[in-house]
């Protein structure tokens, strides 16, 4: 989620060439010169080992773990640092109850604040324009490594890790055991943003609806095909339209959720990767080698244009196709209301009861106790959810090798310009504390927005079976890989992001066309990254030619596609491909 009102000033980026170092380090020492001692914190250690259950980790692990962290805090008991984030369950969780265990083991303070993510971007990019530290460390997306990268803006936590911070780094910290590092990693594979959540937009749809026999039959009988997990928007269109307007338990119910009122959060749900699903951009991942699923195309690092006359695919038939799509489903299947909803919003409707299927949940969404308490429409009588999880369906413009969809990772970001010294240490002592195998079950329990694999394969989580509607089942997946973050291609994400919001709202209005929308979008992005003078990774854009040339040429921008033969599958099918 990426939520920015003002744009970042231009900075100057110096090379980042040091690799991904391993991780480890001692106690530190007092300044008596002896070995930090942890007693003082072993009745609260005590305490929280029992209060993070269940937990991934044995007692004993866990003890040790904490211990170090009281070790390590030693020098800077009694200091206070201040944290933010945006406003989901994961981090109010954090701010309710990881603030005061990392108080009682560390004896380190921490106020660690919750906005809505607007005000947390603009925050730090106040931070990074005026060298005035208003936060230690945030809770900043992963979608801004690219901005990050370029403007030096964030602290190179792979270098620290191996020099200043060796000694406040944990040694039980375990990088292997994270589930997506890559999304906050430059191009070199340096790490300046670490995961503290992270979730995905996944198919959602209601499997006892799509198991009855007298829909299945009745699906079957018009469609010629069987009702199931779509795998393309063809059947998805068609699943659509057979549950629209259909009376389900005493309810008129809608084949498709969304939302389209005028707001930061309609930019969102373009740039969080609807023209990937589409099929913008070419194979490779994390983003699509050379174009990325913005149309951006990027060679050698090297942002070289959105538009299809520079070689980029932000205007060209496939993105042109996403947005006609988004817009036509939104008027002619879903309910009446939410193209005047935004993000927050709309996100809950589902768990109502009246949705059957939705494209795009940001599966964040799924820790509300609307989908998962006993008594709401979506839960069974057994406890269990009435929905499920799949892989997002394609558009017909999606080649194999692409990525499949998106990941949001929320991830924590030093401003080493503007933080430094102890408040660095004593900001990645709580850092690490949040993401510490210790408490990451549990923090799942309440966010379910996993980020390491000790997490989501322990034993407590196995035993769970199905309560996760399939959650569990795709974190576990080798397909995981290929949903992503935004990447590091786009070289000023607050600053482009911006048109994107700006320029959809006329084509939800009907106010201009979705090639006009495109091509404007396209046309601003391309503007501003000519103007762009960066130090590393600069854009350069390619000079306009012809636009048939590039259609023409292999990859992207592609041509005109037809549409394709519709096709579903079993959910049952669709696990076993999981796994």
């Amino acid at each position: 989620m990426k939520r920015f009102l003002t744009a970042l000033g231009v900075l100057v980026l110096p090379a980042v060439l040091t690799l991904l170092a391993g991780c480890g380090g001692g106690a530190p020492e007092s300044a008596s010169g002896a070995a930090a001692p942890a007693a003082d914190a072993s009745a609260a250690i005590d305490k929280w080992i029992a209060g993070f259950q269940p937990s991934s980790q044995p007692a004993e692990e866990m003890r040790a773990e904490f211990q170090w962290f009281a070790q390590a805090a030693a020098p800077f008991r009694g200091m206070a640092i201040k944290s933010v984030a945006e406003g989901i369950k994961t981090h109010t969780w954090e701010s309710e109850v990881l603030t005061k265990a990392f108080n009682e083991i560390t004896g380190i303070e921490v106020t660690h604040d919750i906005l809505g993510e607007g005000d947390v971007v603009d925050r730090i990019q106040t931070q990074i324009q005026t060298g005035r530290k208003l936060y230690d460390v945030y809770v900043n997306d992963a979608d801004l490594i690219g901005t990050h990268l370029r403007l030096n803006s964030a602290l190179n936590l792979t270098e620290y890790m191996a020099g200043e911070g060796k000694e406040v780094t944990n040694p039980h910290l375990d990088l292997p055991d994270f589930l997506n590092l890559e999304f906050g990693q430059d191009y070199e594979g340096n790490q300046l943003q670490l995961p503290d959540q992270q979730f995905a937009n996944l198919y959602w749809f209601r499997y006892d609806w799509f198991n009855r026999e007298d829909l299945k039959a009745e699906f079957k009988t018009k469609y010629g095909y069987d009702l199931g997990v779509p795998l393309n928007w063809e059947a998805y269109e068609d699943i659509a339209e057979f549950f629209t307007g259909r009376e389900i338990d005493g309810q008129t119910v809608y084949g498709h959720m969304d939302y389209g009122k005028k707001s930061p959060s309609l930019g969102w749900r373009f740039t969080d990767a609807w023209l990937s699903i589409a099929g913008v951009g070419d194979g490779g991942l994390p983003n699509g080698i050379p174009v990325d699923e913005w149309g951006i195309r990027v060679e050698n690092g090297v942002p070289v244009g959105a538009s299809v006359t520079r070689g980029g695919e932000a205007n060209g038939p496939a993105a042109v196709y996403a947005l006609t799509k988004y817009v036509d489903w939104m008027k002619r299947y879903a309910p009446p209301f939410a193209a005047s909803m935004e993000w927050a919003e709309a996100g809950p409707v589902p768990a109502r009861g009246i949705i059957a299927q939705h494209i795009f949940q940001y599966t964040t969404w799924l820790s509300d106790d609307d989908f998962i308490a006993p008594g709401s429409p979506v839960v069974g009588a057994d406890g269990k959810p009435l929905w499920r999880l799949a892989p997002t369906p394609h558009g017909k413009y999606w080649d194999e090798g692409m990525k499949i969809g998106y990941q949001d990772a929320g991830s924590w970001t030093i401003l080493h310009k503007s933080v430094t010294g102890d408040e660095r240490k004593a900001a990645w002592l709580w850092a690490q504390f949040c993401v510490s195998k210790s408490v990451c079950l549990k923090k799942f329990l309440v966010g379910k927005t996993p980020i390491r694999k000790s997490t989501v394969f322990s034993k407590y989580l196995e035993e769970q079976g199905d309560d996760y509607g399939g959650l569990l089942t795709f974190y576990k997946s080798p397909v995981e890989k290929m949903w992503t973050g935004s990447g590091p291609n786009v070289p000023h994400y607050p600053l482009l992001a911006e048109q994107w919001w700006q320029n959809i709202a006329p084509a939800v209005t009907g106010e201009v066309t979705p090639q006009q929308a495109m091509d404007n979008i396209a046309k601003a992005m391309d503007d501003l990254m000519g103007k762009m003078k960066l130090e590393k990774y600069s854009p350069v854009l390619n000079p306009e030619k012809p636009a048939q040339e590039w259609l023409d040429a292999p990859g992207s921008p592609k041509g005109e596609r037809p549409d394709r033969e519709p096709k579903t599958m079993a959910y049952e099918e669709i696990i076993k491909n999981w796994q």
